[in-house]
């Protein structure tokens, strides 16, 4: 039996009916805030894709994307771990850099999820459209 309070907030999601706090929302908001941020730099991209499948210092990712310092590909890695895109991992005195296949999968379920809506919200417009004006375009 699901549980009602202030903090509650239950979302149908074309299935069963899911329980999550408001806390659990926000979070989920502002990850994927962050998230959608962190790729908007093409640089970012650039750096993602890099990372994708290899491991590496933020030295050899400098070198790779090129025309950008050091400096600023370490900020660039900032950002990206804290959107959870990019992890980091000791080795000794070096940090070693890669996706976080987990939360990229994440992202793209959310803009799945957005574009699909999106879509169905356009298509049921133009559909209700159509029908008002008897299928004639004007």
């Amino acid at each position: 039996m699901p549980v009602h309070g202030a903090d509650d907030l239950a979302v149908r999601c074309r299935g069963p009916l899911i329980q999550l706090t408001l806390t659990q929302v926000v979070t989920y908001i502002l990850d994927m805030d962050a998230a959608l941020r962190a790729v908007a730099e093409p640089r970012r991209r650039h750096i993602l894709r890099i990372v994708w499948s290899e491991e590496l210092p933020a030295t050899e990712i400098a070198i790779r994307v090129g025309e950008v310092t050091r400096s600023a590909v370490s900020q660039h890695l900032t950002v990206l771990k804290r959107a959870s895109l990019v992890v980091e991992r000791r080795d000794g005195t070096r940090r070693l850099y890669r996706s976080n296949h987990h939360e990229m999968a994440r992202l793209r379920s959310y803009l799945d999820v957005y574009w699909t809506t999106g879509l169905e919200r356009l298509r049921d417009a133009a559909e209700a459209h159509e029908r008002s004006t008897g299928g004639t375009d004007g």
